[in-house]
């Protein structure tokens, strides 16, 4: 799998970074281990954050500014790790889904990142570009249907879109019968953290997902 950056988000946020964490996992339904530890995180985090603070982490800040650079309002369609962040701040339990997405919000969670997971194995072609959405851009969201993804930073394969910060699509989301996933970490601020991130992810799909951890793309 190759990942590419497109000239218009080069010339948008010339300081983007992404890494990408490519694994053969095995998924299930809920791992009681992985919970006990988004619950010890979850009330560490509370201690920590506000709502209000949380504004101030460099990732979040530095996705926010892209979609604004890129021609969205971050406030109406907020990114999915500050998305994440807010909610477990207001007291609320994250979205039970399966494993290795809940792994994922946990890493988003702990590290500010919009973080893609996506079925490797249902992206058409080789190639990802990340590029621009259009106007009129057909795109479903996972769990909530049509998406105006015109203005948002957004990963196209040969067919089109799968992923965006806001929403992974419909197209590629990851199954109880997944066995190869594609992570990426998203550096709209630059590469400082992108390789703890990462680590974290591997860390925890060898814990949860009967993973070797995979490899790594950098891009």
């Amino acid at each position: 799998m190759k990942i590419q950056v497109s000239d218009e988000i080069r010339n948008a946020c010339p300081e983007f970074r992404g890494i990408a964490v490519y694994a053969t996992v095995k998924n299930s339904g809920y791992c009681a281990a992985l919970w006990e530890e988004i619950a010890r995180f979850t009330r560490e985090y509370r201690q920590i954050y506000t709502t209000d603070s949380i504004k101030r982490m460099e990732t979040i800040q530095a996705t926010r500014e892209a979609y604004k650079r890129c021609g969205k309002d971050p406030s109406r369609y907020r990114p999915s790790g500050e998305a994440l962040c807010r909610r477990i701040l207001k007291g609320m339990d994250l979205y039970r889904i399966n494993t290795l997405v809940d792994l994922i919000n946990l890493v988003s969670i702990a590290t500010g990142y919009s973080i893609g997971g996506f079925d490797a194995d249902k992206i058409q072609g080789d190639t990802l570009v990340l590029g621009i959405g259009r106007r009129e851009e057909p795109y479903e969201g996972i769990g909530r249907g049509a998406l105006n993804i015109e203005g948002m930073p957004v990963y196209r394969d040969t067919a089109g879109g799968i992923g965006t910060p806001t929403s992974d699509h419909e197209r590629t989301k990851l199954s109880l019968e997944t066995t190869h996933l594609l992570a990426i970490i998203n550096g709209y601020g630059g590469e400082k953290g992108l390789q703890e991130a990462a680590g974290y992810l591997q860390k925890l799909l060898g814990q949860f997902a009967d993973s070797d951890g995979g490899v790594l793309i950098r891009f």
